[in-house]
């Protein structure tokens, strides 16, 4: 396993931004691919994006395509999470999670979690 710690949240209006951030702990980052989810208050936690480490090969939910786009930094154990144009229905916890091998949407294929973010847009 993987030690994950998110960064970056806070309150913003509808059109605004956030970059979040989820540093990682260990020397193997590189191989891990590192995916957003998110889970607003009573609902499921859902797939944002994700960034295979091998190929560094991009992914992303329909719902925050073309104003999301997660980017990683091998040399800081970093992965990103720009927000752009938020709208009120993004607010939820941001988690960062990592898995080896390929990316998965799935939540329950990752044994790798950081503590989360709160994102909240007001409209």
């Amino acid at each position: 396993q993987v030690q994950l710690v998110e960064s970056g949240g806070g309150s913003v209006q509808a059109g605004g931004s956030l970059r979040l951030s989820c540093a990682a702990s260990g020397r193997t980052f590189s191989s891990y691919s590192m995916t957003w989810f998110r889970q607003a208050p009573g609902k499921e936690r859902e797939f944002v994006a994700a960034v295979r480490g091998s190929t560094g090969t991009t992914y992303y939910a329909d719902s925050v395509k073309g104003r999301f786009t997660i980017s990683r930094d091998n040399a800081k154990n970093t992965v990103y999470l720009e927000m752009n144009n938020l709208k009120p229905e993004d607010t939820a916890v941001y988690y960062c999670a990592a898995r080896t091998g390929w990316s998965s949407r799935r939540s329950s294929d990752y044994d790798s979690w950081g503590q989360g973010t709160q994102v909240t847009v007001s409209s």
